[in-house]
């Protein structure tokens, strides 16, 4: 394949605009595998059940997926808020959230997956909105909406977190408890509230991310699988504990993933993607931005 300019600018476009979907489905796990130590893999299940949660709205009401996503958030924090109590009251209560809590996640990604198989089949489902078949042109680049619309309400979406965690108390606290839960008591802070709530947060993160994901490309029940290795990859590379470390591991993987696909075939994708996360490791265990 002959590399030429505007191969390798649409190239890198592309991975910048898939590296902003990336950091929306890590965001959640940076969340609650970086700051609350748990290790919650069901997470993509989560995002899969809110991609055919717009689905459904789309195909009743016409709706917007994106907008869709948005307004029925709160209910995707009530379910963390509903999953975390269970997890905390069977596990973590007792100091048993290793094993054990692994396999309750990995059943609560099984579960879901089923039921979705046996609600929509196995058949593929996108939706097509007004924008997913436009693409603007900008000279010889090209910038398709069906990825920039996710891309710009999910950097919209990740600064306010990273703001939120950074700027205010609760944020603050967060960051806080898996450093060090007793000193956060001692402040008068409820440190199983405070995961409680940031649990939550994660979970209604992922039902924002289905509704880009079924923006971007077709869905069916055993999809989030794809995404497991991937999620922790980002989190891991950027650095545990950092939405923006999230964000910037997103847009390596995302800008990687894109020129090998390019220029190799996007069977490599995974390979070069994971080589980067074992390399940056090798050099630096605690990822790029973590402490």
């Amino acid at each position: 394949m002959e590399v030429t300019a505007d191969l390798l600018v649409n190239a890198l476009i592309s991975g910048i605009l898939l590296a902003g979907f990336y950091a929306a489905v890590s965001v959640g796990i940076g969340i609650a595998f970086g700051m609350l130590d748990v290790v919650n893999i069901a997470h993509p299940a989560f995002i899969v059940l809110g991609a055919y949660v717009a689905y459904i709205a789309h195909e009743m009401l016409g709706a917007d997926p994106i907008v869709t996503a948005f307004v029925l958030s709160p209910a995707f924090f009530v379910l963390g808020l509903v999953i975390y109590r269970i997890y905390y009251y069977a596990f973590e209560r007792h100091g048993q959230e290793s094993l054990r809590s692994l396999a309750f996640f990995f059943g609560i990604l099984f579960i879901t997956e089923v039921v979705l198989i046996l609600s929509f089949g196995v058949d593929y489902r996108l939706v097509n909105t007004s924008y997913s078949s436009t693409t603007w042109r900008v000279g010889f680049v090209d910038f398709p909406l069906r990825l920039v619309v996710p891309f710009a309400v999910s950097l919209a979406m990740t600064l306010g977190l990273h703001f939120y965690f950074t700027r205010t108390f609760f944020g603050r606290s967060v960051l806080a408890v898996a450093q060090d839960p007793l000193a956060l008591q001692l402040m008068g802070v409820n440190p199983r509230r405070v995961k409680e709530l940031a649990f939550a947060l994660s979970i209604a993160t992922a039902g924002v991310a289905g509704a880009f994901l079924i923006v971007i490309q077709p869905v069916q029940p055993a999809l989030g699988r794809v995404f497991i290795g991937l999620v922790f990859a980002i989190t891991v590379l950027g650095g545990l504990g950092s939405i923006t470390g999230t964000m910037v591991g997103a847009a390596i993987l995302g800008i990687a993933e894109s020129f090998t696909a390019t220029f190799f075939g996007p069977s490599w994708s995974p390979a070069v993607s994971f080589g980067l996360l074992l390399a940056a490791l090798a050099f630096k265990p605690t990822g790029l931005l973590g402490r």
